[in-house]
This record gives C-alpha cells, sequence and structure tokens, in this order.
C-alpha cells in the first residue's frame, strides 16, 4: 500500500519541478534532432533511443503535444515553435483516422493544447488559427464517434480491435467527443441522422464504469473494489457481455495496471467538466445526479484500488495479477524495485494515475474534505517519488524523461537490458507526455494559474 506523504505539498515541489523541465527540455530537443518523422510515431525507447512499434500510431500527439506543454511550463518559444509546426505538418492524418480509438490522446495533445493557449492568451493566434485548430477537434470528435457499437443499455466508443472490444483506455479518449460537442458540433450518420456527441459520450463512460470496473458487488470470483479489466468482450449480434479480457495485462481476471490508470485519470477530469453542464444535457442517457454519482463511484474505486494495491512509494508492478509477483515477498510494504529478476514496474502508469489522484482530491476538496486530502496527498506522493532517482532521467544520452515504464509485456515487446532479467530502464512516448501533463498541472497550482482542464480549448464567456 502506498505510503501517503501527509507533510508533503505542492509548493515543496517547485524545485524539483524546475530541475525536472530543464531535463524535459532537453530530451525533446534531442529527439526532435535525430528521430526521423518519416519512420512513424516514435513509441519507446530501446537502449535509450526513441524507436517506432507497428500496432497503431497513438503517439505522435505525446511528442509533438511535449513540446507545447514544455512551452506552457517555461515559456520558451522555441518549443511553442516547434509543437506548432510539428501540428501543421504531420498530424491532419490523425483527425481523420477511423481505426483507431486515440483520438482523445494525439488530437487533444496537439490541435487542443494549442487552442487552450491561444483561448488562455499565452500564445498569439489569428481568428483563421484558432478556427483551424477548432476545425480539428471538431472532425476528430465526430470521427472518433462513428466508431460505436450499440448495446441494449446504450453504446461504446469500439476499440481497434474491433466492435466486440470495449477498452478500458477510451475512457480518456473520449474526452474528444465531449471537447467536440461543447464546440457546438454534432455527428451525421447514414440518412442525414443527427446524433449527439455528448449522448455518446455519456454512454461511453457508463458502459466503461459497468462492465470495465469492478466494485465488490459479487460480479465473479475476482471482484474486488477498483479493480478493472482491460478490454470487455460483446456479442456483437445481440449486444451481450461475454467476459473480462486483456491484451496489455496478464489476464482479464488480473489488474493491468496502465489500465487501471486511465480509468483513474478518465473519469476524474471527466467528472470536473461534466459536473458543470446543465441537468438538461444528461437526460437522453441518465440523470445528471445519477451520472455524476455513477463516475464518483468509479474514480474513487479505482483510486482507492490504485493506493492499496501499489507498493509504499507509489510506483506499481506492470499488473497487479502478474505470475512472479509472489517471488518479490510482501512487495507491497517496500518500494517498488524497478531492478528485480521477476516482473517490471511500470512508470508510466503512476504518471498518469497521480493526476487522476490529484484531480480526485480537487474535486472532492468541497463535497468530502478528508477523502479530498487522502487523493490529494497520494498523488503527491506519487509525484515526488517520480522526480527523483530511479525515475527521473538524467542521462544525456537517454532520449526518455520517465524510466521503468512497459509496453507491451505479454507480447515481449519491452527491451532488456544486459545484465537484466526484465524490462527496465526505458521510456515511452506517452509516459513522458503524461509526467510532463501531471508536472504542468502541478506547476499551475503553485503558480495559482487558471485551474488546468481538458475543456481550457473552449473560449469561455464573459460572466
Amino acid at each position: 500500500m502506498i505510503q501517503i506523504n501527509e507533510n508533503l505539498s505542492a509548493e515543496s515541489l517547485s524545485q524539483p519541478l524546475l530541475h525536472f523541465w530543464k531535463l524535459s527540455g532537453e530530451k525533446i530537443n534531442t529527439i526532435a534532432s535525430t528521430f526521423d518523422p518519416k519512420q512513424g510515431a516514435p513509441v519507446f525507447t530501446v537502449e535509450g533511443n526513441y524507436s517506432t512499434r507497428g500496432w497503431t500510431e497513438w503517439t505522435h500527439g505525446f511528442q509533438f503535444g511535449s513540446a507545447l506543454l514544455q512551452f506552457d511550463a517555461t515559456n520558451d518559444l522555441d518549443f511553442l515553435d516547434l509543437g506548432r509546426k510539428q501540428t501543421v505538418d504531420y498530424m491532419a492524418p490523425h483527425v481523420s483516422h477511423d481505426g483507431v480509438h486515440d483520438h482523445g490522446f494525439n488530437n487533444l495533445s496537439t490541435y487542443g493544447n494549442l487552442l487552450r493557449l491561444a483561448n488562455e492568451g499565452k500564445i498569439p493566434a489569428s481568428d483563421w488559427e484558432s478556427h483551424f485548430y477548432t476545425l480539428a477537434l471538431k472532425i476528430s470528435g465526430a470521427v472518433q464517434s462513428s466508431r460505436w457499437t450499440t448495446i441494449p443499455e446504450g453504446g461504446y466508443i469500439y476499440s481497434f480491435n474491433g466492435p466486440h472490444s470495449l477498452f478500458v483506455d477510451t475512457i480518456r479518449s473520449c474526452r474528444i467527443l465531449v471537447v467536440s460537442h461543447l464546440l457546438g458540433h454534432r455527428y451525421h450518420s447514414e440518412g442525414d441522422a443527427k446524433i449527439s456527441l455528448l449522448d455518446r459520450a455519456l454512454h461511453h463512460i457508463k458502459s466503461t464504469a459497468k462492465y470495465s470496473v469492478y466494485y465488490g458487488e459479487g460480479r465473479d470470483r475476482y471482484d474486488l473494489w477498483g479493480r478493472t479489466a482491460h478490454e470487455s468482450i460483446f456479442n456483437v449480434n445481440d449486444g451481450q457481455f461475454r467476459c473480462p479480457n486483456s491484451q496489455q495485462g496478464y489476464t482479464g481476471f488480473s489488474t493491468w495496471t496502465r489500465g487501471l490508470a486511465w480509468a483513474m485519470l478518465g473519469f476524474s477530469e471527466e467528472l470536473e467538466v461534466l459536473n458543470e453542464l446543465p441537468s438538461a444535457a444528461f437526460s437522453s442517457v441518465l440523470e445528471k445526479e445519477q451520472m455524476i454519482a455513477l463516475m464518483l463511484k468509479a474514480a474513487q474505486a479505482t483510486c482507492d484500488f490504485y493506493i492499496t494495491h501499489t507498493p509504499s512509494c507509489g510506483i506499481p508492478y506492470w499488473d497487479t495479477g502478474a505470475p512472479n509477483l509472489y517471488q518479490l515477498g510482501n512487495y507491497l510494504d517496500h518500494p517498488a524495485d524497478p531492478y528485480n529478476d521477476w516482473e517490471p514496474v511500470d512508470s508510466s502508469a503512476a504518471a498518469i494515475g497521480a493526476q487522476g489522484l490529484l484531480r480526485l482530491g480537487h474535486f472532492l476538496k468541497e463535497r468530502n474534505p478528508i477523502e479530498a486530502k487522502r487523493y490529494w496527498q497520494a498523488g503527491l506522493t506519487v509525484l515526488n517519488t517520480l522526480l527523483s532517482a530511479p525515475y527521473l532521467s538524467e542521462d544525456k544520452q537517454h532520449q526518455g524523461i520517465l524510466l521503468h515504464s512497459i509496453y507491451h509485456q505479454p507480447n515481449g515487446w519491452d527491451h532488456v537490458p544486459k545484465g537484466q532479467k526484465i524490462a527496465c530502464n526505458e521510456s515511452s512516448m506517452w509516459g513522458d507526455y503524461h509526467m510532463r501533463e501531471l508536472a504542468l498541472y502541478v506547476q499551475k497550482i503553485i503558480n495559482k494559474e487558471p485551474y488546468y482542464r481538458f475543456d481550457n480549448c473552449i473560449l469561455k464567456k464573459e460572466e
């Protein structure tokens, strides 16, 4: 279980964050000067150098979005120019890509960050430039919503595995539907059917909460409060749920920790935005109070599971049911060991999950101050661990910023360094991006800047 540091404050991390951004900028510049984008999207490092891996190209947005986060944190215009140019040059295919469930990752990280920076007054942008970013986000949300499977109680955005497959990951990607809706867009289908993007987002959230998250209510023999399944399988002929499954975890009945982290962050950040919508916006799916309660239950359950089933330092192993964890003894009572001989840790899950903990803590501040503080301090505890060795990469020859990230343990895609028995010491593009996003989130709290939410890319009307 995480040993939550009650004495940490966001302000106490100011100096480590300054050091982090210095290292981060160096890494971004190195990748920009050495990686050939014609090779595809950089995915994870091998011996410290970013390489590609053809599954889906879901990491370009993290690569280019990292430069935009770096600019936001440091005001270094070179990073703004880099991120803006890369977005214009390479991201258009991701806007129209109808074969993936990753639009909220790729396009909110690039077009979304650019529009947010423009709306916050941090960058100059003409009306036409803002319209360009807006159009990309509108279309991206509509294209993402077209990957739709209908089930008796609603539906879900299906994964790249096909219409039978609901991934827990997609809870974070469905932000793009919410953004597109809030920008005034809707999806037109066969026969000019006009489909609400918000309705589809709400249905997807509801399906994820019901089928991807467990609540200790006897669903199966492995039903624990907050456990998640990476993939939920449906019979597309009648829409009935069939079984849990996993692609990147150990089994459908264990918890792949990055999938858990996606749920922690996805539910928490959707709560922040959807809670401010009028009740009428929810009426075709659930009453607002029911929907918010459903999301809050899922967010708290997954965050509780993470706190309970993660080693004391806040960094999880790649799957809570990984078959050789027993070899590590009472591993939850000690800091995680990325150099052990049996099972890898996944620092990328920690970077994602920490933001979920912080956002849930922030959301609960007025509703439940005691629980709010527990989640908030747990998030700071994880961040504090990530900002130092052995997770912060200070080696100038290593292109990653966050060490000990895992991509696909079952497929054996992760690099095992010479002299080691398990994958370690490497970085991933999503881990690096989410570490930067986590750092930026806390830095904005420290600097008393506008609170960082995904809907900040939507220009708010003056009160």
